[in-house]
């Protein structure tokens, strides 16, 4: 036992070593940054240099600290000891740099002179770790091929070449020199002057050339890397390549120092979501948005400027009107400008399948075209294709579950319930992203707008399957119909009326001669009748409810409505008295179905029915204050029945609700004469 206690501990040392050091540097680093700004705040005007605060400070405050933190997750990543020594280095450089001024204002000239040299080697350890090995082997600590190592040899070669420049370069005369006094260079080698202008501009060439080698590194192993890679990947190369483009134009315009430094800083935190595998946020969507409002930006600055300068040469002296005339042209050139630069971005990323419109537009077109037979086979196609994914599927909620697929989803595929009108009416399987460079996979619009059109389509099916269904229960109820009728009247009436009819001719041969005995069969003919009596009602009732042609349907459905527990609350919209039969009949069944589910199940205290006559169509409402439909329910005998008596005149019958909220019958018949004048019956 105390053996393995002994095992665990050696294994955790080196992680618990790697931690306490990365911790070290990533506090080290902003405290020697920190103290280097101190210093640069106390250091007179005359010794102060025209810029304190470059990139490299953006590293030294930032690098260690994600570096720490990746470090805490994964010990032995060796990107994460990278960010740390580098931003370390970074901090060394600040800090040295400070410490030479500080000893030159103090009068330390020949201090001030060596402390110039760990200064330039903190700047050099900083540039290779952080600018060129670091994006070369991100995201998985490898180059995309050993080729690439001639980048890394550039980069290394022009940073070590201008750093020997600037440890052994002969210091300015003192007239061209910025402070009090010229730093000397004990290190300083003169012979090498005349050469040291031409070394500057081929060693920064150089450096400039292998940071944008190191960006494109990251570009090729985009284009040759799967989906989730790729992902990765987008953010260490917007981070790296939006610095790279900073920082040259920084060296040409100063103003832009402060830009270069914030991409500097934003470095460590992309490579934190690229190494852990964040899903966050998209890169896409970052892109995205960036691209747009930049764009946005741009051109309504533009619209704005010239609407203001063109009114003021217009009206001049009238500077109000210019700014709201510029303010009006902006305003209304921003938002279709904003579409339309979502549009292009969209395209960019995702190519002609970018837009949701496009896709609606081309799933439409699809559906119209097509045989109704094959509409789920142009859905899952559609999203297939603006989805960027390896497979979809739609599966439909039916008797008989239809389950068609364009790829394939896997079995970690996403699910998306297909809801319509407030019933699940199937499910929508999406697979894995697509090798395509910034995939739409799980696209949140694409989503949103699509799946409308798939869940209309999953209903239309699973209606049309209805509907079928019920064509040939309908025909099979028909037949069985005839059937039981015949047997009914053949073997019931037929035989029953056959013994009436003995008995009848028994009675007459013995009423002269026995009076007795032919009252006792005609009594018992009398007891035949009656039973006769209630076997023609009962199969007239099966036929068509008695109380529709006794009562009207709007007080049978009162009287059905009276005898149900809970009993029910009746509106009536519009004028009910010149219905089909067929349609009364089926109206009367499915609340007669709702009112009997109501009271063995929902457990309700109060229960309406409103039936609304429109022009064309006939609503039926039930909703009940119940426990409501569970969340996982097959549909039985009952609802089946509603929904087969729905479909056979064409209409529609749905039933929901949430758990707890009651639950809602909704059909809608359609009805081919118009309605007389509206007039509204409650009771």
């Amino acid at each position: 036992m105390a053996g393995g206690f002994a095992e665990v501990a050696d294994d955790q040392r080196p992680a618990r070593v790697a931690r306490a050091a990365s911790v070290t540097m990533a506090v080290v680093s902003p405290a020697l940054t920190a103290v280097a700004l101190l210093i640069w705040a106390g250091l007179p005007d005359a010794w102060t240099p025209a810029r304190t605060v470059s990139p490299q400070t953006a590293a030294a405050l930032t690098f260690p600290a994600v570096g720490a933190f990746l470090i805490f997750h994964r010990p032995r990543l060796n990107l994460a000891w990278l960010m740390c020594a580098g931003g370390l280095a970074a901090a060394v450089s600040d800090f040295s740099q400070a410490m030479m001024f500080r000893a030159a204002a103090g009068g330390d000239l020949l201090l001030a002179g060596y402390l110039r040299l760990p200064g330039h080697l903190g700047w050099a350890v900083c540039g290779v770790t952080l600018t060129m090995v670091l994006p070369l082997y991100s995201p998985d600590g490898r180059l995309p091929s050993p080729r690439w190592r001639l980048a890394l040899a550039l980069g290394a070669a022009s940073i070590t070449a201008d750093f020997l420049r600037a440890v052994l370069r002969v210091p300015p005369p003192p007239g061209s020199y910025p402070y009090p006094q010229v730093i000397p260079n004990p290190l300083q080698i003169p012979a090498l002057a005349p050469y040291a202008q031409t070394v500057s501009a081929i060693a920064w060439t150089g450096i400039y050339v292998a940071m944008a080698l190191s960006a494109l590194s990251l570009t090729v192993r985009l284009r040759h890397a799967d989906s989730v890679t790729r992902r990765q990947i987008g953010w260490p190369l917007l981070a790296f390549a939006g610095y790279i483009v900073f920082l040259v134009v920084a060296a040409f315009v100063p103003e832009f120092t402060w830009i270069a430094f914030g991409w500097a800083a934003i470095i460590p935190v992309a490579l934190a979501f690229s190494v852990m595998r964040y899903r966050l946020y998209g890169i896409d969507t970052v892109i995205s948005r960036a691209f747009v409002a930049a764009g946005v930006v741009a051109v309504v600055s533009a619209v704005y400027f010239g609407a203001g300068a063109l009114s003021g040469l217009l009206v001049s002296g009238y500077g109000q009107v210019a700014g709201i005339a510029a303010a009006l042209f902006a305003g209304a050139f921003f938002q279709p400008l904003r579409r339309a630069l979502q549009r292009a971005v969209d395209r960019l990323l995702y190519g002609a399948v970018g837009d949701p419109g496009v896709l609606a537009e081309r799933l439409t077109q699809a559906l119209r075209r097509g045989d109704p037979a094959k509409a789920l086979t142009s859905v899952v196609s559609v999203l297939r294709d603006g989805l960027a994914v390896e497979g979809v599927a739609v599966e439909v909620a039916d008797g008989e579950p239809r389950y068609v697929e364009n790829g394939r989803v896997g079995p970690d595929a996403r699910e998306v319930p297909l809801v319509w009108h407030g019933e699940r009416v199937g499910r929508l399987l999406v697979g894995p992203p697509g090798p395509r460079r910034f995939p739409a996979a799980h696209n949140e619009r694409v989503l949103a707008t699509l799946t409308p059109y798939a869940a209309d389509v999953a209903h239309a099916v699973r209606m049309a399957a209805d509907l079928q269904r019920s064509r040939e229960r309908i025909l099979t109820t028909r037949e069985e119909e005839r059937r039981r009728l015949r047997r009914d009247l053949h073997d019931g009436l037929g035989q029953t009326l056959s013994a009436m009819a003995m008995t009848i001719n028994m009675a007459r041969l013995s009423l002269k001669k026995s009076p007795e005995a032919a009252d006792e069969l005609l009594r018992e003919l009398h007891t035949g009748m009656g039973a006769v009596t209630g076997d023609i009602r009962e199969l007239v009732y099966g036929l068509r409810p008695p109380a529709l042609d006794d009562l009207g349907l709007v007080r049978a459905i009162g009287d059905l409505a009276g005898q149900s527990a809970p009993p029910a609350e009746v509106e009536v919209q519009g004028e009910l008295s010149e219905l089909p039969a067929a349609v009364e009949v089926a109206v009367y069944r499915i609340i007669q179905e709702a009112l009997t589910n109501v009271r063995r199940h929902a457990q309700a205290s109060s229960c309406r029915i409103v039936l609304q006559r429109e022009r064309s169509v006939l609503r039926v409402l039930i909703a009940d204050d119940g426990k409501g439909m569970p969340e996982e329910h097959r549909a039985g005998v009952g609802l089946g029945s509603m929904r087969e008596r729905a479909a056979e005149l064409g209409g529609i019958c749905v039933v929901g609700g949430e758990p707890g909220a009651g639950t809602r019958v909704e059909v809608m018949l359609p009805l081919l004469t118009a309605p007389p004048a509206d007039m509204s019956v409650h009771s």
